[in-house]
């Protein structure tokens, strides 16, 4: 979307995503996470995309939109299907792609009925409840807002999750440094982001003649950049492939998220999101490390990273308390 209808949207949908909103949710976050991590706390090793980063974002998801722990499988379900998307293979997916967005659709308008007359705690009620002069998302808008929620909360997040959490086993060093001193979760975050963004680029079509820096871009032109190239411009980052979760703020923020209107509107819940699971894992497994022989192994997507494979060792630990 662009102009005045992508602007409203916006307007209406953005209160309902402040930090504060994403806040409440963090002592959620961190059962699920410690959840997680006590189920291998104690063998030693673990596969942490498996055991981890693919199970933790569907339940805040769900969560955050007021969907009941019983629905869990389904959405985790219906995201991986509906992501089929990005496999190349239109021709064999296609049904299940269609299959499953069509379950969606009708899911969600169920639980949209549900909560126009029994409001709740949740996302959806607040996105029901947004208005400013009389004007209210439609039916239709809450539908494609909630899907678009479940989708770009689950797929770019678990997959970001893996790419951090891969760059840490690379360097120890920063795994080491994070585990004492906490106050730089933040600070990793962005730069676990910046090093190695799962959103590897966006493409944009002009909406009309556009000319930058003596290059003209004709109307209709199909404009594709890279992400990964922002985060390592030199002009901008002082030394951009060292990896240093202590790195000074740079006067441009790390790309990963977009910039300008279309800025990841779920940025805020995505950075509360990884860092938990930051703190969790560094304060309880400071010596992980991947196992002997194994590599990382990484999908061939073109926009999104994913890191399909980061086998772990680690002393074994106590179950959380």
């Amino acid at each position: 979307m662009e102009g005045p209808e992508h602007a409203r949207l916006r307007r209406l949908v953005a209160p309902a995503f402040t930090p504060k909103g994403a806040d409440r949710l963090r002592p959620f976050m961190r059962e699920v996470i410690n959840g997680l991590v006590d189920a291998f706390a104690s063998t030693g090793r673990c596969e942490l995309v498996a055991d981890v980063c693919d199970p933790y974002p569907i339940p805040i998801i769900c969560e955050l939109l007021g969907a009941p722990k019983e629905d869990w499988k389904l959405f985790s379900a219906w995201a991986t299907d509906i992501f089929r998307i990005f496999n190349n293979d239109i021709a064999n997916d296609a049904e299940k792609i269609k299959q499953a967005s069509a379950e969606l659709d009708d899911y969600v308008r169920a639980m949209i009925a549900e909560r126009r007359s029994t409001p709740a705690d949740d996302l959806l009620s607040d996105m029901i409840a947004a208005e400013e002069a009389g004007d209210r998302l439609s039916t239709d808008e809450l539908v494609m807002m909630t899907e678009a929620v479940l989708m770009a909360g689950t797929d770019t997040t678990r997959n970001q999750l893996a790419c951090a959490v891969a760059l840490f086993t690379e360097h120890p060093d920063q795994w080491a440094l994070l585990a004492e001193r906490p106050e730089l979760a933040s600070n990793a975050v962005e730069e676990s982001m910046r090093y190695l963004g799962a959103v590897r680029g966006t493409a944009r079509i002009a909406s009309e003649d556009i000319e930058y820096k003596d290059v003209v871009f004709p109307t209709g032109t199909l404009v594709a950049t890279s992400l990964v190239g922002a985060n390592m411009d030199p002009d901008v980052w002082t030394e951009p492939l060292r990896f240093d979760i202590t790195r000074e703020a740079s006067s441009q923020p790390q790309m990963t998220f977009g910039s300008g209107i279309h800025f990841c509107l779920g940025a805020n819940l995505a950075r509360a999101e990884i860092r938990v699971v930051f703190e969790a894992l560094f304060g309880r497994l400071r010596d992980i490390r991947v196992a002997d022989g194994a590599t990382l192994q990484r999908g061939d997507s073109a926009l999104v990273l994913a890191i399909e494979h980061l086998p772990a060792i680690f002393t074994p630990q106590p179950v959380h308390q």
